[in-house]
């Protein structure tokens, strides 16, 4: 059991949250229930799919008169951004269209959203409060290891750090050898990347001779994969900092949706003044009370390029009551997504269970990947883990034992755990790939 780190940074004062940070939760819900239905009388004019979608539902703007109508609305998703490619969803002329982001499109049709110049002040000013949620202050130096481009990652990120007026290090993703040096050189205080990208950073340093915690770092803000709580000690025990969650998706906004608060680590409490979040059955489409565990939904509640009513965003979460900011809901840290869920024999399995238990015994390295394979007519997963280097290879075949036996007690599926020599499996160099399915 690893012991916590002692903070580096300190959490804001009353004084410094913004004003909806201090809000009340009966006030947070009247301002949302305003701007839900600016929101969808905006969407319903303006985009011609939620004219359509809401035409077929048989509801009007009108009908929204409580927070709960919000139920009565279809839901949003990736198929029908996919199906307005590329800027059918956009609820402004293009003329007042400041920027425009897309995904990847790995799986198809890239999603494009879009930003006025007033979604991009909003947008920068929810970053730089999730920032400051996380401990980095005006004056900081703030090294930013989000990819720039298209993905909304980087230049959320960067725009945050300037409105919190921080420092911008604009250092990007890869070129994990530049990243260590520059963190040597430059003394950031802050740093902003993946969790898995961290720890490969981490790595580097070990393999340079330069001691992780002895850099100038103080917090880490990660995000844009599921990560556990076990890689959080993980990161705090190795770089001797704070690491915090930020929450976002490019459909939604990007960077900055939500982000834990230095003083409770408890789960991203949700920027509500913004944004309006429902978890449902991703079954029946049922609405859940705060507390069980289902899909995220959003609808946004400031966007005017780009609204989204009820995007249905396959994360895996429950909502919860405000801690360190009482007024707005936390969710509990996403464990996967619905398409991340691997079902082995009738088993379903993330892979953020399997990094908990890896992260459970000392004897092996946090470096492994999935792989699904057939064996004649069942599926297969074999766990490929890069031993740790320090120790001999009877010692780290014992522990491949022991992780394969917690793989079938807690999970409940038997798997194959191949060890693989220091250095043998992929690094991240951003968002890190974990399953490769060989079927």
């Amino acid at each position: 059991m690893t012991t916590a780190t002692p903070s580096r940074v300190r959490p804001p004062a009353s004084s410094e949250l913004d004003p909806e940070e201090r809000m009340t939760r009966a006030e947070i819900e009247q301002l949302q229930l305003e701007r839900l239905q600016q929101t969808v009388r905006h969407a319903y004019a303006n985009v011609p799919l939620y004219t359509r979608k809401f035409d077929d539902a048989g509801v009007h703007p009108d009908d929204i008169r409580t927070l709960a109508d919000v139920e009565r609305l279809p839901f949003t998703t990736k198929a029908d951004l996919r199906e307005t490619y590329p800027f059918g969803m956009f609820a402004v002329p293009m003329s007042d269209v400041a920027r425009i982001h897309a995904s990847s499109g790995t799986t198809g049709r890239p999603t494009v959203v879009g930003y006025t110049k007033g979604d991009l002040d909003r947008w920068g000013s929810l970053v730089a409060r999730s920032l400051r949620a996380s401990g980095i202050r005006p004056g900081m130096k703030v090294h930013n290891a989000y990819g720039y481009g298209l993905f909304t990652g980087g230049l959320g990120a960067h725009a945050g750090i300037e409105a919190l007026g921080a420092t911008v290090i604009p250092m990007s993703g890869g070129q994990t050898a530049r990243q260590v040096q520059l963190i040597c050189d430059f003394e950031p205080d802050a740093i902003l990347c993946t969790p898995s990208y961290l720890l490969t950073i981490a790595d580097a340093m070990v393999a340079q001779g330069i001691d992780p915690r002895s850099t100038s770092l103080k917090v880490a803000v990660l995000g844009a994969e599921p990560w556990t709580n076990e890689m959080r000690h993980e990161l705090e025990q190795r770089l001797g900092i704070d690491a915090l969650d930020i929450y976002g998706l490019s459909e939604v906004m990007g960077p900055g949706v939500g982000n834990e608060c230095l003083e409770t680590k408890d789960g991203p409490h949700l920027w509500e003044d913004h944004f309006l979040p429902e978890v449902i059955d991703g079954e029946t489409l049922a609405a859940l009370p705060d507390g069980e565990l289902g899909e995220l939904v959003f609808t946004s509640l400031t966007k005017e390029a780009f609204p989204v009513i009820r995007y249905r965003t396959r994360d895996l979460t429950r909502l919860l009551p405000g801690t360190a900011r009482p007024g707005m809901r936390r969710m509990e840290k996403i464990t996967g997504r619905n398409d991340d869920m691997i079902i082995l024999r009738g088993v379903n399995l993330f892979p953020t269970q399997i990094e908990e238990l890896v992260l459970g015994i000392e004897q092996l390295t946090p470096h492994f990947i999935l792989e699904l394979s057939r064996d004649g007519r069942m599926d297969a997963l074999k766990v490929r883990i890069e031993r740790h280097p320090e120790l001999s290879i009877e010692t780290c075949q014992s522990a491949a034992e022991v992780l394969a036996t917690r793989i079938k007690v807690h999970v409940g599926s038997t798997v194959a755990v191949q060890l693989e020599e220091p250095g043998a499996l992929p690094r991240s160099e951003g968002k890190y790939k974990r399953v490769y399915d060989l079927r």
